[in-house]
């Protein structure tokens, strides 16, 4: 008996750190990863309508995603939106890899629309898929 002590430590450790797991992401605590879906057609769009949106993902809580004026931190702020908010994404582009305010050394930006106001958010903060799904579906800024 001595050698099923250490296996049930470990199995209960092992659920433990499992069931923590769930009750962080369920609060919303774990940071996301960037892109974790992919573009879909926007809420209430018709048959055929090429629109492509992404929900915002991995904002802090008490924090926002902040829409800019142009491509990089520096630039004017335009609109705040919070997790789970839709946007249209118009076009994409990369912005400065030594302005990463973030530090997750993501560069990839979207210009977006929600209608009653349009600028750049980063990528990593949308449910959009990543590069390797996005760019087949969105085209580069002009």
């Amino acid at each position: 008996m001595l050698t099923s002590r250490p296996t049930d430590s470990r199995l209960g450790s092992a659920i433990a750190a499992g069931a923590a797991a769930v009750l962080l992401a369920g609060a919303g605590l774990l940071t996301a990863a960037p892109a974790q879906a992919d573009p879909r057609p926007c809420p209430g769009a018709g048959p055929g309508d090429p629109a492509r949106c992404a929900q915002v993902i991995g904002i802090d809580a008490g924090s926002s995603l902040v829409m800019r004026t142009a491509p990089r931190y520096g630039a004017a702020p335009v609109a705040r939106f919070g997790n789970g908010q839709w946007l249209e994404l118009d076009c994409w582009t990369t912005g400065d890899p030594d302005a990463d305010a973030d530090g997750h050394g993501y560069r990839y930006w979207m210009q977006v629309s929600t209608g009653s106001v349009n600028g750049f958010v980063n990528d990593w903060y949308l449910d959009s898929g990543g590069p390797g799904v996005w760019k087949a579906q969105i085209p580069r800024c002009a």
